[in-house]
C-alpha cells in the first residue's frame, strides 16, 4: 500500500496529506461541508470517510482557506487546479497477466507523445495504432511524460501532479489498457518521469511542504529538497511514485529526465536510492531504467561481473546523435560546433558511446564526461531524432527537411544496426511532414512570459534563420500543437512508403543478426586507424567480428578496402572508391573448434 494518496479500505476511503508546514487541514468530499482532518505525528493529517468510494471527488483545505488538490492525486478530471478523484486501481482486469517483459538486448525503442501521435490525441486512439508498431518491429514504446500538467496540451515536462494521468489523454484505466494491449503484442512500455523540477503552474506543494532546498540551484530555480530537513518524506514521495507506475500500471521501465539537475548531497544519492529500491521491488521480471544525463556520468551505467546493470540500464546518447546529425546535415550551429565530422570522432561515438570522456567541451565551458569504452554498447540509446533534438529547433523541423535522402538513409542504417539500443522518434519511420515544435497551455499571464522567453531562446537554437524570424511558432497557440500531430495518411504515399519499408527492413536485419550478439558484448568497439572513413569493429565471443565501414560525407573516398565476412547490409556497391554515404555492415563468424584445429 502506498503512503501517499487515498487508501481503499473495507470500511471506506482513508485520505492522507503530509503537510508539516500547516497547523490544521480540512477536506471537502463532493459537495459536502468541509471536515477537519486528524493531525498525526510527523506532519500527517488523515480522514476516514465511510461514504467516499471510487469516483468520489475531494479537495484539501489549508488553514488559510486555500483549497488544493491531493499532491498524490490519481486523477484530475478538471485539470491541476480542480478537485482530485478517488480511483480504485484494483477494478481493472488485466488481459496479459503473465507478461514479464523482454530482455534489454531485444529493445528497439519508439518515443511517443500521446497528444500528437494521433489526431484524437488520446491513449485509446494510440492503442488503435499499436499494430503499426508491431509490423514495424518495435519492441518497446517510451511515452513522453503522461502525468498531469496544466492546460490541455504540453510536452509533459512541466508536470505538477506526478501520480495523476493527464486527463487530456484519458483515464487511468485507459493507460492500463494501452499497456495491456502493447504487452499482448510483446511490446514493452516505458514511462518518462521528471524528478528534477516541478512545472511553473499548479504546484501547491510549497504551501505546506518544504519542497525546495535553496542551497542548490537548477535551470528551473531552487532544487527539490532531497537532502535537507524533511527530505526523507520527499524522497519517499518520489520513490513511491516510480514504484506506482511500475506496479500499479505494470510499466516495463522508466526514463529519468535530466538527472544531472537532481541535486543531492545525502550519503546515498537519490539516483542510487531509486535504482536500488526499484530493482528490489521488480525482481522476477524485466525492468529497465534509462537516464538522460548531460554530464555523461558513466558511473551510473556500471555493470556487475555478470554484465547486469548495478544501477541504470542505459543512457540517451546525445553524442552519437550530434555526431551523426552534423555529418548528415552539415549543421554547425550552437552545440553542433563542438562535434567534428572527422570519421575518427564519429567512430568513437559509435564504438564507445561518449565522444566527450573528460575532455573540455567549448559549448559547455567545462570538461564533460567519463571514460565509457569499458561499458557494453547496450548501455547507450542511439537515435538521430527525439523530442528534444527536433522540438528544440527554432521551427521544430524534422531531420529529413534539411538532409539529403542518401545521407538520411546512411545514418539510419548506422544507428539502427549499431550494437547500441536504437530509438525511433514517432513518425520518423515514414518521414512525417509534421513538425514537432515546443507547445504549452498555461494561464494567460504565464503564456505571455513563455512567448517572450521562447522567442528570445529560439535565436540561439539550431535551425534559426533571421529571415524567417517572423514565422517562428508561438508555443502557446493551439495551431502550434495541432501542427505536431502525425500525418498518418502519408505513410502510403511515394517517398514516405519507401522510407517506411527501409526502416522495416533494417529492423528485421537487426533482430536477425545484431540482437543475438548483444548479450555477450561486454565492452565497446574498436576504432580503426583510418582518417578517411569510419572503421569500427566489435569482437565477438569465441572469435569473429561485427564490422562497420562507412563514408558519411559528400565526397567519394579512394581506398583499398579488403572486406571479410558476410554482408548484413550495404548501401552501395564499392570498388576502389567508397561512394558518398556508403555504409556496410559485415559479420565475420567465429570458426568452429574443429576447423580451427584443421587450419
Amino acid at each position: 500500500m502506498f503512503s501517499f494518496g487515498p487508501q481503499m479500505l473495507d470500511e471506506g476511503v482513508r485520505f492522507r496529506l503530509w503537510a508539516p508546514l500547516q497547523t490544521a487541514v480540512g477536506i471537502i468530499i463532493g459537495d459536502r461541508q468541509p471536515c477537519e482532518m486528524v493531525a498525526q505525528p510527523g506532519g500527517w493529517f488523515t480522514f476516514l470517510s465511510e461514504q467516499a468510494s471510487h469516483g468520489s471527488r475531494y479537495r484539501f483545505v489549508l488553514a488559510d482557506g486555500q483549497e488544493i488538490p491531493d499532491p498524490a492525486s490519481r486523477y484530475q478530471p478538471d485539470d491541476v487546479h480542480g478537485p482530485s478523484e478517488v480511483v480504485d486501481g484494483s477494478r481493472y482486469s488485466w488481459v496479459d497477466g503473465a507478461w514479464r517483459g523482454r530482455p534489454w538486448s531485444e529493445t528497439i525503442l519508439y518515443e511517443m507523445h500521446i497528444g500528437t501521435f494521433t489526431q484524437a490525441g488520446t491513449l485509446a486512439a494510440a492503442t488503435q495504432r499499436l499494430d503499426h508498431l508491431e509490423r514495424l518491429g518495435v519492441t518497446a514504446i517510451q511515452l513522453m511524460p503522461v502525468n498531469d500538467f496544466p492546460g490541455r496540451r504540453g510536452w509533459g515536462y512541466d508536470g505538477v501532479l506526478p501520480y495523476a494521468l493527464d486527463s487530456s489523454y484519458g483515464r487511468p484505466e485507459d493507460l492500463k489498457a494501452f499497456i495491456d494491449a502493447a504487452h499482448q503484442r510483446r511490446i514493452s512500455v516505458f514511462l518518462d518521469v521528471v524528478y528534477n523540477h516541478f512545472g511553473p503552474e499548479g504546484n501547491y506543494l510549497p504551501l505546506y511542504v518544504p519542497l525546495f532546498n535553496r542551497h542548490h540551484k537548477t535551470p528551473w530555480g531552487p532544487a527539490i529538497n532531497y537532502d535537507d530537513e524533511h527530505s526523507d518524506l520527499i524522497r519517499k514521495f518520489v520513490v513511491e511514485n516510480a514504484l506506482y507506475w511500475l506496479e500499479e500500471f505494470r510499466a516495463d521501465g522508466l526514463r529519468f529526465d535530466a538527472v544531472h539537475a537532481i541535486r543531492d548531497e545525502s550519503d546515498e544519492h537519490l539516483l542510487s536510492h531509486l535504482a536500488r529500491r526499484i530493482r528490489l521491488a521488480t525482481r522476477g521480471r524485466y525492468c529497465h531504467l534509462i537516464v538522460e544525463n548531460e554530464d555523461n556520468a558513466a558511473l551510473l551505467l556500471e555493470r556487475d561481473e555478470d554484465g547486469k546493470p548495478l544501477l541504470y540500464t542505459a543512457q540517451w546518447n546525445d553524442d552519437i546523435h550530434h555526431a551523426l546529425h552534423r555529418a548528415a546535415s552539415g549543421e554547425a550551429f550552437g552545440y553542433y560546433a563542438d562535434y567534428s565530422t572527422s570519421p575518427s570522432v564519429v567512430a568513437r561515438a559509435i564504438a564507445e558511446g561518449f565522444i566527450y570522456q573528460g575532455e573540455p567541451m567549448p559549448y559547455k565551458g567545462t570538461a564533460r564526461g567519463q571514460p565509457s569504452d569499458h561499458l557494453p554498447p547496450t548501455a547507450f540509446v542511439a537515435f538521430i531524432q527525439n523530442h528534444d533534438q527536433v522540438g528544440n529547433r527554432a521551427h521544430g523541423d524534422r531531420l529529413h527537411k534539411s538532409t539529403p535522402q542518401p545521407a538520411l538513409e546512411a545514418i539510419a542504417s548506422v544507428y539502427l544496426l549499431c550494437p547500441q539500443v536504437p530509438m525511433i522518434f514517432m513518425g520518423e519511420e515514414w518521414k512525417s511532414e509534421a513538425d514537432f515544435p515546443y507547445f504549452c497551455d498555461f494561464s494567460e499571464e504565464l503564456n505571455a512570459t513563455v512567448r517572450k522567453g521562447r522567442r528570445e531562446e529560439l535565436h540561439r537554437l539550431p535551425g534559426f534563420d533571421e529571415e524567417g524570424a517572423d514565422a517562428l511558432p508561438d508555443p502557446t497557440d493551439e495551431t502550434t500543437f495541432l501542427s505536431a500531430k502525425l500525418d498518418w495518411n502519408r505513410r502510403e504515399q511515394p517517398g514516405h512508403k519507401e522510407h517506411l519499408e527501409l526502416y522495416r527492413h533494417l529492423i528485421t536485419l537487426r533482430r536477425a543478426h545484431i540482437v543475438p550478439l548483444l548479450e555477450t558484448m561486454r565492452s565497446g568497439g574498436h576504432v580503426g586507424s583510418s582518417r578517411q572513413l569510419i572503421d569500427v569493429h566489435w569482437d565477438l565471443e569465441e572469435g569473429g567480428k561485427l564490422h562497420l565501414i562507412a563514408n558519411l560525407s559528400h565526397q567519394p573516398v579512394a581506398i583499398d578496402l579488403p572486406q571479410s565476412g558476410s554482408v548484413i547490409w550495404k548501401t552501395h556497391q564499392a570498388g576502389d572508391r567508397l561512394p558518398p554515404w556508403y555504409v556496410c555492415w559485415t559479420l565475420e563468424e567465429a570458426l568452429a573448434p574443429e576447423r580451427q584445429i584443421a587450419q
